[in-house]
């Protein structure tokens, strides 16, 4: 072959044609694979994308959100305490008496009223590095603000018990009635009915607690043996609404007896079995927001993550639980008061943001104790003269009356 100029080209032996067909069939094969491969991975993550919105949607769409609440605490804005530390929060949890549903009737008829069997402050330090649960009695005796019913009037100012807020105006008059009272801004709130306690319990496969003897109940079909006990919803509803046939029969040791529940309740949502377990996890976040009523800030699943978000890494000896300051009413043995200045003491703790320190040792309606105070109230010098400078000390923070989420209810 003559040369061109150009370098000889090289001769393709017999075959050769064929060969580079099949490769490039291969490689539109490839192409197609990979295409192919792409869309169904694309599918999947839209597929999954739709799920997760679906499980978003549903659970947000479980939470009520109270705008007639939001609104008529917008109406007495001027009169609200204002917040003294940012980022600390208080959210009034409020356990709805409802009988209305299926579900909440067998607890006794709907008498078209509704009270809160159960009403506690939670306050949320700044940083979370803390939180305190304190308790405020059904019975005890209050200034109601003027309030709007149900039916839109409005009923006049009174001195009644403190549950009859709920009643007579809802979560905004119970709002302003625990305002008033304690001078702390109330920043979130959270209405559950009894049907919502108990799915949470559930969701959770129990809570234990320690009987120190048997309990029957008929009233609350209660029936358990003594020692450690895992109790369903259902009878952990009973347990925490018994009042007579438990304990001395006092509201005070049914509102303890409600603290060390939810210390049990929120040392096994937080245990690794149900956080990392998303078969556990899905149940207990859709029970956590079924028969929920909340401000509108926290109805949604978005809110309540912002909010738990911050109390995951408090350690559970500063998930702390009490009973606001009280005594025996003095004109009704059956109604409460506040025991002063104890319970400013405890409210301005809780407006400043300042540490609040609990034990289990601390008598009943007592002052509460400094850790240096001796239990007859004396200090005394026990060397007089001693020492010629002046010594400023700070005085440690009073300590009241209850219990930590790390305690052992067995113990």
């Amino acid at each position: 072959m003559a040369d061109t100029g150009g370098g000889s080209l090289p001769r393709l032996g017999p075959g050769a044609g064929a060969s580079a067909s099949g490769r490039g069939l291969a490689r539109r094969r490839r192409r197609r694979w990979v295409r192919g491969t792409a869309f169904g991975i694309t599918g999947l993550v839209v597929v999954a994308a739709g799920a997760g919105w679906a499980v978003y949607a549903k659970l947000s769409g479980n939470i009520t959100p109270d705008e007639a609440t939001a609104a008529e605490l917008a109406r007495y804005e001027k009169e609200r305490p204002t917040s003294l530390v940012r980022d600390a929060r208080n959210i009034l949890l409020i356990g709805s008496d409802s009988r209305e549903g299926d579900d909440n009737a067998r607890y006794g008829r709907d008498s078209g009223t509704e009270r809160s069997d159960t009403t506690i402050l939670l306050h949320l330090s700044a940083g979370r590095s803390s939180a305190t649960a304190v308790s405020l009695p059904r019975d005890l005796m209050v200034e109601l603000p003027g309030c709007r019913r149900p039916d839109g009037s409005r009923s006049a100012p009174r001195f009644a018990m403190f549950n009859q807020a709920f009643q007579l105006g809802g979560s905004a008059c119970t709002i302003r009635t625990v305002e008033k009272l304690t001078d702390v801004r109330v920043d979130n709130h959270v209405v559950v009915d009894f049907h919502g306690f108990k799915e949470m319990v559930d969701a959770v496969d129990g809570v234990e607690v320690c009987l120190r003897e048997p309990v029957d109940d008929r009233a609350a079909k209660l029936r358990l043996p003594a020692g450690r006990v895992t109790l369903n919803g259902e009878q952990a509803l009973g347990y925490v609404r018994a009042r007579k046939t438990l304990g001395d029969g006092s509201d005070t040791e049914r509102m303890e007896r409600q603290q060390r529940f939810l210390g049990a309740l929120v040392n096994k949502v937080r245990s690794n079995d149900v956080l990392l377990n998303p078969v556990k996890l899905y149940p207990v976040l859709d029970a956590a927001t079924s028969s929920l009523t909340t401000d509108p800030d926290l109805a949604s699943l978005r809110g309540l993550y912002e909010l738990v978000r911050g109390l995951r890494d408090i350690p559970m000896e500063q998930v702390q639980f009490l009973t606001v300051p009280r005594e025996s009413y003095a004109y009704d043995a059956n109604r409460d008061q506040l025991v002063e200045p104890e319970a400013e003491k405890l409210f301005e703790r809780l407006r400043m943001d300042s540490p609040v320190v609990v034990a289990g040792d601390v008598p009943h309606g007592s002052a509460p104790l400094r850790p240096t105070e001796s239990r007859d109230g004396s200090y005394g010098d026990p060397y007089p003269g001693a020492f010629t400078k002046s010594v400023v000390t700070v005085s440690p923070p009073p300590t009241f009356r209850g219990n930590t989420a790390a305690e052992d209810t067995c113990e």
